[in-house]
């Protein structure tokens, strides 16, 4: 069998390494579009099996017959393969170091060898062999300067090499689409290409179950990988990922498919030697299938580059030379190629040419998805008008936000036929496109022109904005969030400017609403769609957000902390976009019903399925009583159609059923209440159950609202009980629950085919795990801003030698019950007297009684109001799609989210040290005894939020030249612990980084999978119902659905481009059901509403058109009085059905139908722009509370409102507890509803005569006719009457009496009483619904109704008497304390006195309550254990913890306070009492008893240094011996560049030229250098910008002040000199303070400016004014660069010689080694000497400390060797002393001031006095006993030494002649020398 091997391994995929190589010449730049060839057949996969079944001869790249037989002739090209890769290698590491790191030079060279191999004459034998083998010399080097490359990528955003991956222990690291390169975190998946075989099999099946099957089979990925595979294979592979990548809509299962194919050795390795061999498999007899085989390849290496051009592009470019080589030569050899396949050829050199050159450009973005990045100018010529609307970006572009062009916009005709489709389509698309569009775009123009306006002052213009959009600033990423949609990210914007806003009925920020993002005055910008919001967060300006495909390649980009400025505009954006690209990709012949929405043609055809058999059967829908007489009938002929009274039909509503039948399209109009509803219904139950007709096909429902599609598809179920699809929106009915999409994917019913259910399975699975790893991430990223970190969690951001600092505190902890680690980072920070709960201490607190008052809050209880769905809510509502995601395979959703906040919890507690949201700040008496009050405690947490929020953070350069954390200022330490937390953030950002990509991917490919389930059950389906939002989303799926009828209602409320791409080329029958003359579409832009016809539905125009449609005529709902006030005004004729005729009159109300006349004006909301009227709100619920007093449910009336400013109004005024059920709504969103009562506000009422949209007879018409039985309208009729329509309806309330000032109230139970109401206090006159005649009605109770009289309740079934009740309740006489209407207890519980028989106390007693088991409240007289009375009551057992003040006495002498039960178990606290001993460096000591160890060793002086350094800095350190290096940032710059070391390391000299020249002369030395030109002299001739002349002088800065107009600043004298005539003046330019020329002259050649000074100091000079160093101004350079001249040579000598320094170390490292076995079993961490002996920057003062820290080593040392000589009590615990005293040796925060050297000699002193006492006893014992006199001295000496306090001096003598003589009584000598001495 033919093989293709290759023997070098590969480390790693290969990531990004491309850079640009040489162009090839002679290739066009413009690359052709790609055609995609045809694939192998059947005929291909048996040629695969044949070859696999013969066995061939070997055969390999280095073919025999190419003049290398065997082996031996590898060695030659193999070498210099080797020899190219080692090169590549080179410039791989090279180019790591870079920006951009590639392969480098060492893949050119393999490439430019292989194209100059393969140009010099390809049909040479001998050259193609140079071809091959150069072609694996370029593999080896690709790899090589691949892996250089991937090393200097630096990480971002998934792009790691194999170093990265190398990182021990971590989460597997993951390319650039987020696969992760290990299978570690996941169990193997199963696996569907079980062998070869299956893979033959699958490249037969449709390729999209080709993408998905193989990009969720690892099988793939192991196969691409194998080392070794068959020359069938090979083809196979090529053949099956051809396949694969012809889907056309699975696109992120491609990009994911792609990037396994570009990692692989497939690609890599096999396919380069395979495509370079394949001539010799022509020469075996495979000619045939070549050229074909090779077509497969060109495809795939083009999908594949197309994804993935950075990567690849060195890559391709060899293949596609190899290629062009192996194609001259089955050229030579006779082979045919197609033309094709050489056209598919040059287009791929051209796309690699033109990827080389962009990449050189840096203009290629590497690894990016195959769609263009977001760009900042396009890429087209010409303007909109010129380019074809398929070309036109659908979102905004640079041009249209920077040029001030109008779009070419087309009138949507009404009245004449389109040219043709494409102008038909033309104009739709780019009038939809203008109306979301132009709202953003002449926003942002206002705001840029705005931002450049200058005033005449010379001031900014006060800014403008647009009320078409809404500005949000200071726009910032807070985190990420994970979505089944994808990635989305909460953003944070200054909501400040916000406060008025009330979010929850604002427009502003609704879900889909479209946001554009930029921080550069939109020379670029980012596009997003609001995906969730909440009113809560809005408040404190959070929004959530999901970013648009192009614009997510672009956050990997910026700076997560960049501000944006935020620009919103209100249209909706996702159902924009998704009809625009469906606009654009429609294709013009596939344009269904062109003939009628084209060309208006009004002869409609039938049905093309009715052409075949018209045969209908309308049994289903035929009266019950005429079902006998149904029969089937030819539904094409008009006289076989059943009459209209056997359907059950009038006239209007037959026409309305033939029309809709029989026309390929109908329209049917439907005035409101005529029943269109029920009509369709009717025909689509006629023709479902003729569904045959049309081969079975699902039928389409679509509608506008949510709320009419449940209506529709309710009644469907009716009488279809299966077979229903509900998509999209969300659903209120019950009914059609199981029928929502999501639910069908739930039920046990489903089955999936099992490609899909494997891919959905594994990929979901996937994605659970990256969410789950970054709600890891996110939760850290929240958490650190939620309060203080504790130490371990920043343990990676500290250096080890801050982390072994901060663990080396100058103190030890006080006893307390707070986790020490979190207690550390607290203390550190000075929070140590703050903590979250109250918790027993040693320091009691004092009781205070009612110190802390609880004040009760005593208010009235108010009523919640009424819920009224806010218009944001409601179209919130309309837009919203939700998710169609089955959970059930991977857990339950409720679970894992109960674990994820469980995990949360759990590492909340693990992060923080201080939760300042969840826990309150509570007081701890402190150590004096005081407490914090509650004020003082919220001072406090307000004041570490604002340490927390504050962005100052330390530099890593101060960071550096930290040596001692605890030294720092508390200022310093919240900067460094800012530091610390901010890269903490950024570590995890990276990860967030990471894990997105992969999750995105996971997300994408999801959705692909979830396209074709969902293409599963809609075309099993006999009903789809979607929303046109749902349509429009879910477009794609019903383009291959393909439904043959649609059925649309509310047509006419539905924009004409949401139809057209609803209908897909199968389509062969559409149905329109609406009403043209109620709510027409809503347009965003009212221009292109008005003067563009964009309003006009394809409904409307149509009719208008004459298309032949049918009106419904007869109306089942209004009160014939209602339906007049819209007949003839605005329908020309409408019937009146009987039922109409019979309703009742409205109860206590003289009419059913009143306008109610007023004059109150309306007021404006500021913030939503609508209006509302106060008045006639109070006057509608004020009738609705009269409504429902007559006994009408709240169900029955609803009250409307034109403006949304208007419901909020209403909503104010009622409560739930009254109005609850009572609708209130907008009339927009009432159209399809009825109700029996409609109360309605027609709000405006304006002095200038404004009526707004009252003016459209539309949306008067929905408002009117609304209501069944009862319409009471409220308005100013003399603002109104200005409007035609509206007079004409006044004139005919006014003919009927139903007009007027005042409404008629009439008492139902005494009719001749009558109340007018005008206003809403005209109701109180009927306070209960009916007169102010009190009602006396005889209760069963015995007692009367105390109520006015009222309609409702007339038997008072439900009236509750409140009077007192008067049964009694025990034999004691006590009486029921309720209410009569109230249940009387079972038990008196009035409180009497008893006796309590345990302590015979008296006690007031419920009166059923027994005494004995009564708690006595008298206080407690009992005494505890401890003598102390118990502070409990005599009822409960007493207390075990006393807590009773009660006085320590420590062994040092000194007292404190306590609680009792801490003595009594023997917890005493440690000695609190301040040291203030006067220290050595003169400062007194700030430690306390117990941390001073009792004055034996104090803890480190924290006076702070301020000393000044050699730098100029003041020392940051605290008071030490010396000062320790500066580890502040260098200061030092010039015109070139900035020192970037620290203060103590040396400035590296500036070798640019010097920049000191002017007209008259010019420095020629280098900048470091002492310039060879004086400064010149001459003035300045330059103008300042106020008009003025320059005060400075040549060469020199101009100053920003002038003596003219900042005379007083300027000419303040301060050297005496400013006031001489031609004073020049020189600003300095660090500090900024102006000094005349000749005055500064002087002081900065003055050598003794240090105040007296016989020598001058080495220093800078410093500012006269302020003393800022002098280091930038250029006049002074002399003087500057000889100072740090100076100061240079200082560094070198306190920095010392290194290779001194060098070779001390080692000395100490020696020392160290040798000691440190003694120390291993001793409980003393010693690291801190060995990482400090490890550091690579030491400094002499460190050497110095280290070698005292070894004498006092080595003295120890010998001490522990003594302890062997003790007795076992003895030696132990001389060692625990020991060990105390080497803590303090090698503590961190050891400097060996003279106070710590005396301390250690002291201690040390003590501790062999007491080695020799010790061992002094053991050998008396090992005698034969002690004798009584020497027993006496052993004790008065171990009193001394073991005491408390110092060992001092003074002890000394004493003590040391007291052991001479001990020793001397020994009876064998022991210590040879008892004599101790003080080194």
């Amino acid at each position: 069998m033919d093989r293709v091997t290759h023997k070098k391994e590969r480390k790693g995929p290969n990531h990004d390494t491309g850079s640009s190589t040489e162009r090839r010449k002679g290739v066009k730049q413009d690359s052709p579009r790609k055609k995609k060839g045809s694939l192998s057949s059947r005929d291909e996969v048996e040629n695969c099996k044949e070859r696999d079944s013969r066995a061939s001869k070997p055969a390999s790249v280095e073919n025999g017959r190419a003049g290398e037989a065997g082996r031996g002739g590898r060695k030659k090209p193999r070498g210099t393969g080797e020899k190219g890769g080692a090169d590549g290698g080179k410039g791989g590491e090279r180019g790591g170091k870079g920006m951009r790191g590639d392969g480098g030079r060492g893949r050119e060279r393999g490439q430019g060898a292989v194209r100059g191999g393969a140009g010099r004459g390809r049909r040479d034998e001998e050259q193609v062999t140079t071809v091959r083998a150069l072609a694996r010399q370029d593999i080896v080097g690709q790899r090589r300067g691949a892996h250089g490359g991937e090393r200097g990528r630096g990480g971002r955003g998934g792009e790691r090499g194999d170093e990265a991956r190398g990182v021990g222990g971590g989460r597997p690291k993951r390319d650039n689409w987020g696969r992760s390169n290990s299978s570690a975190r996941a169990q193997t998946p199963h696996s569907l290409i079980q062998s070869l075989e299956t893979l033959k099999k699958l490249s037969g099946k449709d390729p999209s179950e080709v993408a998905i099957t193989l990009s969720t089979d690892v099988a793939l990925q192991r196969l691409l990988n194998e080392r070794v595979m068959s020359w069938d294979t090979v083809q196979l592979v090529c053949l099956v990922l051809s396949k694969a990548f012809l889907a056309k809509d699975d696109r992120s299962t491609l990009r994911y498919l792609a990037g396994v194919v570009k990692d692989s050795e497939f690609l890599l390795t096999i396919l380069p030697l395979h495509v370079s061999s394949v001539c010799s498999e022509v020469d075996s007899g495979g000619k045939r299938q070549q050229p074909q085989h090779l077509d497969h390849i060109l495809f795939l290496l083009s999908k594949v580059f197309s994804v993935f051009p950075g990567s690849l592009v060195n890559t391709v470019s060899m293949l596609a030379t190899l290629l062009q080589a192996s194609i001259s030569r089955l050229t030579a050899l006779g082979v045919d190629v197609h033309p094709e396949t050489k056209r598919r050829l040059e287009q791929l050199q051209g796309l690699v040419d033109l990827s080389q050159q962009k990449l050189a450009e840096g203009t290629l973005y590497l690894d990016r998805p195959a769609y263009a990045p977001l760009s900042t100018s396009s890429d087209k010529t010409g303007g909109e008008e010129e380019q074809d609307f398929r070309d036109i970006s659908i979102y905004p572009t640079y041009e249209e936000f920077h040029q001030d062009q109008r779009p070419a916009l087309q009138v949507n005709l009404t009245s004449q036929r389109y040219a043709d489709t494409h102008h038909y389509l033309d104009t739709q698309f780019r009038l939809l496109r203008e109306d979301f569009v132009r709202q953003l775009r002449e926003g942002i123009h206002q705001l840029l022109h705005s931002q450049l306006g200058v005033g005449g002052n010379g001031n900014p213009s006060k800014k403008k904005q647009s009320d078409d959009i809404t500005v949000f600033s200071d726009t910032r990423f807070v985190v990420p969030v994970y979505t089944h949609a994808g990635l989305a990210y909460t953003v944070r914007f200054d909501s400040r400017p916000l406060k008025s806003v009330r979010w929850e009925s604002s427009k502003k920020l609704i879900y889909g609403s479209l946001v554009c993002l930029s921080c550069d005055n939109f020379d670029s910008f980012l596009f997003a769609t609001v995906s969730n919001r909440e009113p809560k967060t809005l408040r404190t300006g959070h929004v959530q957000l999901i970013f648009t495909e192009d614009s997510r390649c672009k956050l990997t980009q910026i700076q997560m902390d960049q501000s944006f400025l935020m620009v919103e505009t209100p249209a909706y954006f996702e159902a924009y976009r998704y009809v625009l690209e469906g606009l654009q990709e429609q294709k013009e012949d596939e344009l269904p019903f062109q003939r009628y929405i084209v060309e208006c043609c009004t002869d409609v055809r039938p049905p093309a399925y009715l052409l075949k058999t018209d045969i209908y059967d309308l049994s289903s829908i035929t009266d019950p009583k005429h079902q006998r007489r149904a029969r089937l009938f030819h539904s094409l002929r008009s006289e076989a159609w059943p009459r209209k009274e056997e359907l059950g039909l009038d006239e209007s509503q037959m026409k309305a059923l033939q029309l809709a039948l029989t026309k390929e399209l109908a329209i049917i109009q439907g005035p409101p209440g005529t029943g269109k509803t029920f009509v369709g219904l009717k025909i689509a139950k006629a023709m479902l159950t003729n569904h045959n007709l049309f081969k079975n096909t699902p039928v389409l429902v679509v509608c506008y609202t949510n709320h009419a599609l449940d209506q529709f598809l309710e009644g469907i179920h009716r009488f279809l009980p299966e077979g229903i699809v509900r998509v999209g929106g969300r659903s209120n009915s019950e009914v059609l629950k199981p029928f929502n999409l999501r639910e069908i994917f739930r039920s046990s019913k489903f089955k999936l085919p099992k490609h899909i259910r494997h891919a959905y399975s594994e990929v979901y699975k996937q994605m659970l795990q990256e969410e789950q790893h970054l709600h890891t991430l996110i939760t850290k990223m929240q958490i650190s801003q939620r309060g203080l970190l504790q130490a371990t969690v920043l343990q990676r951001s500290i250096s080890p030698q801050h982390w072994t600092s901060l663990h080396k505190p100058p103190t030890r902890d006080e006893c307390g019950t707070m986790d020490e680690k979190a207690e550390l980072m607290m203390r550190w920070l000075g929070l140590e007297s703050t903590v979250f709960q109250q918790r027993a201490t040693e320091n009691v607190k004092p009781q205070t009684g009612d110190a802390d008052v609880t004040m009760e809050e005593v208010a009235m209880e108010e009523d919640d109001l009424l819920y009224i769905a806010e218009e944001a809510d409601l179209i919130q509502a309309e837009r919203i799609i939700e998710d169609v995601y089955d959970q059930t395979d991977c857990g339950d959703r409720q679970k894992r989210s109960e674990d994820m906040e469980k995990a949360t919890r759990e590492l909340e507690g693990a992060m923080l040290a201080m939760n300042l949201e969840d826990c309150e700040i509570q007081a701890e008496q402190s150590e004096e005894g005081w407490e914090f009050q509650r004020e003082y405690s919220k001072k406090m947490k307000d004041s570490i939020k604002r340490e927390l929020n504050n962005s100052s953070t330390m530099t890593e350069e101060e960071e550096r030249g930290v040596l001692d954390v605890w030294r720092l200022h508390l200022e310093d330490r919240w900067r460094l612990y800012r530091l610390w937390a901010s890269r903490f953030r950024s570590e995890v950002c990276a990860e967030v980084q990471e894990s997105e990509l992969a999750y995105q991917n996971a997300a994408d490919r999801l959705a692909d999978v979830q396209r074709h389930k969902t293409l599963c059950v809609l075309s099993r389906a006999k009903v789809i119902g979607m929303t046109t939002t749902g349509a429009a989303k879910f477009r794609k799926v019903l383009q291959e659905v393909c439904p043959c009828l649609v059925i649309v209602e509310e047509a006419a409320q539905v924009l004409e481009a949401h139809i057209i791409t609803t209908l897909s080329q199968a389509c062969q029958h559409l149905i329109l059901i609406g009403d043209h003359q109620q709510l027409r579409p809503s347009a965003t832009v009212y221009d292109l509403a008005r003067n563009y016809n964009l309003e006009v539905s394809m409904f409307e125009r149509l009719v208008k058109m004459e298309f032949p449609y049918v009106r419904l005529s007869r109306q089942h709902r209004m009160r014939p009085d209602i339906a007049r006030l819209l007949t003839p005004h605005i329908y020309p004729d409408l019937e009146n059905h009987s039922s109409v005729l019979d309703y009742e009159s409205i109860k206590g109300l003289k009419e059913s139908l009143f306008f109610v006349e007023h004059n109150h004006l309306e007021r404006e909301s500021k913030d939503t722009k609508s209006h509302q009227n106060q008045h006639e709100a109070m006057f509608l619920v004020s009738l609705c509370r009269y409504l429902l007093f007559q006994d009408y449910k709240p169900e029955q009336i609803t009250i409307l409102t034109t403006y949304t400013s208007q419901l909020l109004c209403l909503g104010n005024l009622m409560p739930a507890k009254q109005f609850a059920g009572v609708k209130v709504l907008v009339v927009d969103k009432y159209q399809g509803e009825e109700n029996d009562i409609v109360l309605l506000s027609l709000v405006r009422s304006n002095a200038q005569g404004k009526v707004g949209f009252l003016s459209i007879p539309n949306r008067v018409c929905v408002a009117l006719s609304r209501a069944k039985k009862g319409l009471y309208i409220i308005g100013n009729s003399t603002l109104l009457g200005r409007v035609k329509l509206w007079s004409n309806i006044f004139q005919t309330l006014g003919e009927n009496g139903q007009m007027g000032n005042a409404l008629t109230l009439c008492c139902q139970t005494h009719p001749d009483r009558q109340v007018q109401v005008s206003c809403a206090e005209d109701f109180k006159q009927a306070p209960d619904g009916g007169c102010e005649k009190p009602c006396s009605y005889q209760l069963d109770c015995g007692h009367v109704c105390t109520r006015f009289c009222h309609a409702y309740d007339p038997e008072h079934k439900k009236y509750r008497c409140v009077k007192k009740c008067e049964k009694v309740l025990c034999d004691l006489g006590h009486r029921c304390p309720l209410e009569c209407c109230q249940t009387c207890p079972g038990k008196c519980s009035v409180k009497v006195e008893k006796t309590i028989p345990v302590c015979q106390h008296t006690q007031l007693v419920p009166c059923h309550q027994d005494p004995n088991v009564f708690r006595c409240q008298e206080p407690c007289q009992k005494t505890l254990q401890c003598g102390h009375k118990c502070n409990l009551v005599c009822g409960v057992p007493c207390t075990s913890e006393c807590q009773v003040a009660v006085t320590f006495t420590h062994k040092c002498g000194h007292s404190q306070e306590g609680t009792c039960y801490l003595k009594e178990q023997g917890m005493v606290p440690n000695c609190a009492t301040p040291c203030r001993q006067l220290l050595k460096c003169g400062h007194k000591c700030r430690g306390k008893c117990h941390k001073c160890h009792q004055g034996r060793y104090h803890i480190p002086c924290s006076q702070k240094c301020k000393h000044l350094l050699i730098c100029s800095h003041k020392c940051q350190g605290t008071c030490t011996p010396y000062c320790p290096p500066c580890g502040l940032p260098c200061e030092n710059r010039c015109v070139h560049r900035e020192c970037k070391n620290q203060c103590t390391q040396p400035c590296t000299p500036c070798c640019e030229p010097c920049a000191r020249q002017c007209p008259h002369q010019k420095c020629s030395k280098l900048c470091h250098q002492i310039c060879d030109c004086p400064p010149c002299t001459q003035p300045c001739a330059k103008t300042l910008v106020c008009g003025h002349p320059c005060i400075g002088l040549c060469g020199d800065k101009c100053p920003d002040k002038c003596l003219i107009c900042h005379h007083e600043e300027v000419a303040e004298l301060f050297f005496g000199t400013e006031s001489n005539p031609g004073a020049r003046y020189v600003q300095l330019e660090d500090c900024g303070h102006i000094f005349e020329l000749t005055g500064l002259d002087k002081w900065m050649d003055d050598h003794q400016q240090a105040g007296g000074e016989e020598q001058m100091a080495v220093k800078l000079r410093e500012c006269p004014r302020c003393h800022t160093p002098i280091r930038q101004t250029l006049r002074y350079s002399a003087q500057i660069k000889s100072s740090l001249a100076e100061i240079e040579k200082v560094k070198q000598t306190i920095n010392g010689r290194q290779a001194d320094i060098a070779k001390q170390r080692e000395a100490l490292k020696k020392q160290w080694m040798e000691r440190e076995d003694f120390l291993k079993d001793l409980a003393v961490d010693c690291s801190y000497i060995s990482n400090r002996l490890s550091s690579p920057h030491l400094e002499a003062n460190d050497l110095l400390i280290l070698k005292k820290q070894m004498v006092f080593l080595t003295s120890v040392e010998k001490l522990l060797e003594t302890s062997e000589q003790m007795s076992t009590t003895q030696g132990y615990i001389f060692r625990r002393k020991c060990e105390e005293f080497l803590s303090w040796l090698v503590d961190f925060h050891q400097k060996f001031t003279d106070q710590q050297v005396s301390d250690l000699e002291n201690e040390l002193m003590r501790l062999s006095l007491l080695a020799i006492l010790n061992t002094c006893l053991c050998r008396m014992e090992e005698a034969g006993g002690i004798m009584f006199d020497v027993d006496h001295e052993f004790q008065s000496i171990r009193q001394v030494l073991e005491k408390a306090g110092p060992f001092t001096k003074q002890d000394e003598p004493e003590l040391t002649q007291a052991l001479n003589r001990l020793t001397d009584k020994l009876p064998h000598a022991g210590l040879g020398s008892a004599g101790v001495s003080r080194r």
